[in-house]
């Protein structure tokens, strides 16, 4: 059952997100909405500009000591946001136990697929290099994520422990299915939102590669993943396919559904019992999954 703080956040999200998604005519008017005003930067923890495999970033540490070691990726649809606009979702992690490194990656339409990729790779490897590590992301920060999960492997770079994805974008050519069935629940997204950025975000390449479209990829060998995503989102069934791929590969897949939430509701820790319960599974999640050494020094 949702939480009355559930009802009103998607109400408010609706209000003053949607309907000026909707309309924006401009890469510019995107990210002037999706970096505008957000919760305050979460206290009890530290944030330090630093840079991995030559990709900048910011670090965020917990004030308690070194936590276990995360490479967060920050969504934006591909086109917008940064470290400093997910303070509230890091911040979170790390007050959770995690040294996180959030990387400050090219964004489209200046710099399309693959750069953004790219420079999340780089930053994985140099934080891979220095010992285990998990991995988490939202929306499109999820799609690189699993993108990076992937190549990762292809490469045969180490693997993440365990990774988190909220909401992730996993089809860039979905149009169907929840895309549309959700087009008028959702509080953020309508049901051409992601249509209209895959081709910002793909340039020249084709939409339908994993590293671009993750469910269209091959999860064998992969990590265990865990899924959270909200039962009205327009991306809700691009969390439950990859989810149901990843088990028929033989992958340990978690898919947790929260009712009535908006999208990124995790930023939301605290006002909203809906974003502290996701924070706090996913934590537990990685946690549980950490092997000897995962923490940062």
């Amino acid at each position: 059952m949702a939480s009355l703080r559930a009802y009103l956040g998607a109400w408010m999200v609706r209000r003053k997100v949607k309907a000026p998604l909707a309309r924006a005519p401009d890469v510019a008017s995107v990210r002037r909405i999706l970096e505008g005003p957000t919760f305050p930067d979460p206290k009890g923890v530290t944030f330090e500009a630093g840079r991995l495999g030559g990709v900048a970033g910011e670090w965020v540490r917990p004030a308690a000591g070194p936590g276990l070691r995360m490479l967060y990726v920050h969504g934006g649809g591909f086109v917008a946001c940064s470290p400093r606009t997910h303070r509230p979702v890091t911040g979170a992690l790390a007050r959770r136990g995690f040294t996180v490194f959030a990387p400050d990656y090219r964004l489209a339409p200046e710099h399309p697929f693959p750069a953004g990729l790219d420079d999340v790779v780089a930053a994985w490897t140099a934080l891979a290099a220095e010992g285990p590590a998990c991995l988490a992301g939202e929306s499109a920060g999820g799609n690189l994520a699993l993108a990076l999960l992937l190549a990762a492997r292809d490469r045969g770079l180490p693997l993440p422990w365990a990774a988190c994805l909220f909401s992730p974008v996993t089809d860039l050519l979905a149009e169907g299915g929840s895309r549309t069935a959700n087009a008028a629940w959702d509080a953020m997204f309508t049901d051409r939102s992601i249509a209209g950025i895959a081709p910002l975000y793909a340039g020249e390449a084709d939409p339908a590669t994993p590293y671009i479209s993750p469910v269209n990829g091959d999860p064998a060998g992969l990590p265990p993943l865990l899924f959270h995503v909200g039962a009205r989102e327009v991306l809700r069934d691009d969390a439950a396919r990859m989810a149901d791929k990843a088990r028929a590969a033989g992958v340990t897949a978690e898919l947790t559904v929260f009712p009535v939430v908006a999208h990124a509701w995790q930023f939301a820790d605290g006002f909203l019992p809906e974003a502290r319960a996701s924070l706090d599974a996913a934590a537990a999640f990685l946690a549980r999954h950490a092997p000897d050494g995962g923490r940062a020094s």
